[in-house]
């Protein structure tokens, strides 16, 4: 499969980032939820709404147009796959919890390990980055939706 477009990935991971942050200022539990955003994003929504423009996608893939794509069978992102696709990306959320030591290395774990995933995004032939390999996906171009070459 052809892999999405790096603009609109990015501007798809901006728009989640955006959302996990929001309750990041809420101590202790904030960081929790914004991971369990970051998560799960791939599957929350369709999993609560069941409304099929969010089968396989987040909020920031909707909007941009495109989708985690499962490699090994076709089917629809689940929660567990969701999970292990964005895992390494939310370490550094998970990290925030620890009081005081927690938010000096969570954002630098974050960091080198955000850093890490770009670079795979941008080098690998599918821009399959650690979490696409751990979830057997690929994030892809939506056919047919406005935005799509």
């Amino acid at each position: 499969m052809p892999k999405a477009d790096l603009v609109k990935r990015f501007v798809a991971a901006l728009i989640d980032g955006l959302i996990m942050s929001l309750p990041s200022f809420i101590p202790i539990i904030g960081p929790l939820l914004g991971a369990g955003y970051y998560l799960t994003k791939d599957a929350l929504i369709f999993e609560l709404t069941q409304n099929e423009d969010f089968r396989n996608r987040s909020i920031g893939k909707k909007v941009m147009s495109i989708e985690v794509a499962m490699l090994e069978n076709g089917d629809y992102v689940d929660w567990a796959t969701s999970i292990r696709r964005n895992l390494p990306l939310s370490i550094g959320t998970l990290i925030m919890v620890i009081p005081v030591l927690g938010w000096v290395i969570g954002p630098i774990v974050g960091l080198v390990l955000g850093i890490i995933e770009c670079i795979l995004v941008l080098t690998d032939s599918e821009g399959r980055r650690i979490g696409d390999k751990f979830g057997k996906t690929q994030v892809v171009d939506v056919p047919g939706e406005a935005g799509t070459a």
